[in-house]
């Protein structure tokens, strides 16, 4: 074991430098949206970090929406290794004529 290599993210200094540049890189992008004139169509467009909330407003509600479809589209674990369609498939049930 003492001869593994050791990969750039399993170093939590590399991990969290990385972490300061993105925070960096999203703070600047911020502060420019309050430099940068936008030409908008709408008025709440001209709100200052509009985009940036916005943007954030939507991935927060697409994980919501995830997490309630979740409950009535997820299948159990052993969906398709179930006992009734190995016996079925037995039985002839494929439609094998």
């Amino acid at each position: 074991m003492s001869g593994d290599k050791s990969d750039f993210f399993d170093k939590p200094d590399n991990v969290r430098r990385l972490l300061r540049i993105f925070y960096g890189i999203c703070a600047l992008l911020v502060a420019l949206d309050f430099v940068v004139h936008r030409h908008t169509e709408f008025r709440w467009e001209g709100l200052p970090a509009f985009y940036p909330l916005y943007g954030f407003v939507g991935c927060v509600l697409l994980v919501i929406v995830a997490k309630w479809m979740r409950r009535f589209l997820m299948r159990p674990e052993d969906y398709y290794d179930r006992a009734e369609l190995v016996d079925s498939d037995s039985q002839g049930g494929r439609g094998d004529v």
